[in-house]
């Protein structure tokens, strides 16, 4: 079995109740309807995945070691 991970969303009223009668309708827990959405929402085209260019991947790496080597400014610093 996969592991799971527990987590506590706020949702509008109005969805919540979406979601309950469409449990009811499918004799479906309303949890099991929610995971469904977020599985075809991220399934979906609207939510591609993007792969870096390796331009990209190569200023990835530059911005990690030079944080490494602790040259990076603060927010605060930044805002001074």
């Amino acid at each position: 079995m996969a592991k799971q991970r527990q987590y506590v969303l706020e949702i509008p009223a109005a969805m919540a109740e979406w979601i309950a009668r469409r449990a009811r309708r499918e004799k479906r827990k309303p949890v099991e309807v929610a995971v469904d959405a977020l599985r075809r929402y991220f399934a979906s085209p609207y939510f591609p995945e993007e792969t870096p260019t390796a331009n990209e991947l190569r200023a990835i790496r530059r911005g990690v070691a030079e944080i490494k080597r602790g040259e990076y400014v603060t927010l605060g610093g930044l805002r001074r």
